[in-house]
């Protein structure tokens, strides 16, 4: 069972690819030229794939074409090159070039996910009875694109998460002249108010003792963006202990969630060759 269907994973292969370096099948300076030939890096990817959809561990995923130890290896060789980073942003920029970013209305939240490894990034769950788990405070644009994320222990305060979420925001690129921000009864704060202020936002913030329905505004576009972040089974129960390896897997399912609704969206407005002949 593929963890992501081919009209997918296929141009998310194409650009992965050509942001990684040249490398020889074998190395020519082995003295008897016998040594075993390079595992090829798509074999690798795919596994990455589905390590990051169906959350098993490396050695169950591993089989006779790429052993646990490779996949680590090659992750953490992708990871220091800045690959998953640089796709990223490139699946961003493209979704930006043909779709457009609608910046106008963003939205904040904060997701407590478990984290039963421990690790950099995690603290005491206090809706797990104190288990280890992990907090992301994640910014998507008015259609639930993933935007920037900061990640810390599930013991963090959504507020204290607020600016250096909102300092994501200088990446994508010029931004309107009138931005809204939409948060839960969590940033509910003069300390969250001043810091939008200062950064020239407004805040479309729930009022604490109000119910959510009167006051729900558009913050469902965040919500829907982190299940579908949580439909990763590795990012819902990280076993990952180093921040950086959770970054990648992080990169990784936002150039999936991006690529995804570029696709669909595209599929109704634009031709191509390998258009898939059913909407996705």
């Amino acid at each position: 069972m593929p963890a992501v269907p081919s009209w997918l994973s296929d141009p998310l292969w194409d650009q992965f690819a050509a942001l990684l370096p040249a490398r020889p099948a074998t190395a020519a300076t082995h003295p008897l030229g016998c040594h075993r030939r390079r595992i090829a890096d798509r074999v690798v990817f795919d596994k990455l794939l589905q390590v990051l959809r169906f959350g098993c561990s490396y050695e169950a995923i591993a089989d006779s074409t790429c052993s646990a130890t490779t996949i680590r290896n090659r992750r953490d060789e992708w990871i220091r090159l800045g690959v998953f980073t640089q796709l990223r942003k490139i699946t961003l920029d493209a979704y930006d070039r043909i779709v457009g970013l609608l910046l106008d209305d963003l939205a904040i939240d904060g997701c407590i996910t478990k984290a039963p490894g421990g690790g950099e990034i995690a603290g005491r769950s206090p809706v797990d009875r104190g288990k280890q788990g992990m907090k992301r405070s994640l910014m998507v644009e008015a259609r639930g694109i993933p935007l920037g994320r900061v990640l810390a222990g599930a013991n963090r305060h959504d507020s204290p998460l607020l600016k250096p979420t909102l300092e994501q925001l200088d990446g994508p690129g010029p931004l309107p002249d009138d931005i809204t921000v939409h948060l839960d009864v969590g940033y509910d704060s003069a300390t969250s108010r001043d810091l939008l202020t200062e950064r020239g936002l407004t805040g479309e913030i729930a009022r604490k003792g109000v119910k959510a329905p009167i006051q729900a505004t558009q913050r469902w576009h965040v919500e829907r963006t982190n299940a579908w972040h949580n439909a990763f089974n590795r990012l819902q129960r990280c076993y990952e202990r180093k921040e950086s390896v959770v970054h990648a897997y992080f990169d990784l399912a936002d150039a999936i969630i991006t690529i995804r609704s570029l696709i669909r969206q595209a599929w109704i407005s634009h031709r191509w060759d390998t258009r898939p002949t059913r909407r996705p």
